[in-house]
């Protein structure tokens, strides 16, 4: 908080876990985090491990590995042609790191593509809740919910509707934590969050879901409504 605008620093995945570990909130364990592959040593890593960029969107260069294959793309990577892309990337982007991490379960322990509980949030308040069933990096079906878990209309014109669904049994600590979050945040920002067997799990922050397109007109308000009540003179 030491410059003006110091939420963007947590735009950088390992910047927000470290937020997110300071507000008591639990986060996957960390295996590796570096930009020299060299000293990525896969012999040490668990059979089933998730690697992603700390700069990125869209699930670009995120490899969610259960058995050799990634569940992103359905493809089996040797453990060479994993460090092989990784430094493409990082020849492209000097400032890019990996984290290697653990592969969150769904909440019956199952290693699946994870759905992802997104709350949009305003200065410690819930505008809605959207979650999506994900089945590839842009693809899945979506619903939405406000914070009582009543369904509200998609807010998203790119996935489908996904039909009503029960709560994670750890909404209640979700939303515990996302409103800490959110209030320490301080303006408008999307968090993430898992359900796991051991309860709500840290995903990441997004301050411009969509870079602000692919929205319903009735989610254009509801922001604009919710940033005039709760995020009034901020940017």
């Amino acid at each position: 908080m030491d410059v003006p605008h110091w939420q963007r620093k947590l735009s950088n995945k390992h910047n927000a876990r470290e937020f997110a570990v300071m507000h008591a909130c639990m986060v996957s364990e960390l295996y590796w985090k570096g930009r020299d592959l060299e000293l990525l040593d896969f012999t040490v890593l668990p059979e089933n491990f998730v690697i992603r960029p700390t700069i990125g969107h869209s699930s670009g260069l995120v490899f969610l590995m259960r058995k050799g294959v990634n569940l992103m793309d359905k493809k089996s990577y040797t453990t060479e042609a994993i460090k092989e892309i990784l430094k493409k990337a990082l020849e492209k982007n000097r400032y890019l790191e990996f984290l290697v991490e653990e592969f969150l379960t769904d909440e019956k322990g199952q290693y699946r593509i994870p759905d992802d509980y997104k709350f949009y949030t305003f200065n410690g308040e819930i505008a809605i809740i959207q979650v999506i069933n994900r089945l590839g990096p842009r693809e899945g079906f979506d619903s939405c919910y406000d914070a009582a878990w009543n369904q509200m209309p998609d807010i998203s014109a790119h996935y489908p509707p996904a039909a009503r669904q029960l709560p994670p049994q750890c909404l209640p600590e979700m939303i515990a934590q996302v409103k800490k979050l959110s209030k320490a945040y301080g303006v408008f920002v999307r968090v993430d969050f898992y359900a796991t067997p051991r309860g709500a799990v840290f995903g990441e922050f997004t301050p411009t879901p969509g870079l602000g397109k692919s929205f319903t007109p009735m989610a254009e308000q509801l922001f604009i409504d919710n940033w005039g009540k709760h995020c009034a003179g901020t940017i």
